[in-house]
């Protein structure tokens, strides 16, 4: 069954000189400040859009892996992706970076690197970002 997710924003005045508020409206987590200065120089406690697609990037993936690994019989004890996701003013995203560090018994290194590739192609967000480089870099706990 296919499930829909709201967010929305609000945003006042110019880009440059403007603010909003991103909210996560199905889940009534609460709702963040945005603004032109947290996307295109220093965060200063306020959220960015590239913030936020990191933030869903990073979990999709965790639970791709997480299932794929679950689907082997192998299962992780844990599983830990950062992704930094590349804005450049005037051009947009650049690129993104996923970087994993997982623990998980049963499996070698080179298993583990095969399967970690392998949801960075899958995973649902990575699909959606596909006209964005994504790289990936590993770190496995046996």
């Amino acid at each position: 069954m296919a499930t829909t997710r709201k967010a929305s924003a609000h945003w006042e005045g110019s880009l440059m000189e403007g603010k909003g508020r991103v909210s996560f409206d199905s889940s009534h987590l609460g709702e963040y400040d945005v603004t032109w200065a947290a996307r295109s120089a220093e965060p200063n406690g306020v959220t960015s859009p590239e913030e936020l697609i990191g933030a869903a990037h990073s979990t999709c993936y965790s639970m791709a892996l997480s299932h794929a690994l679950a689907q082997n019989g192998t299962p992780p004890t844990t599983v830990d992706t950062s992704a930094e996701v590349d804005f450049q003013p005037g051009t947009g995203i650049t690129a993104i970076r996923l970087s994993v560090r997982a623990a998980v018994p049963g499996l070698t290194e080179d298993q583990f690197v095969d399967f970690a590739t392998a949801a960075k192609e899958g995973c649902p967000v990575s699909q959606a970002l596909k006209a964005v480089p994504i790289t990936l870099s590993t770190e496995f706990l046996a």
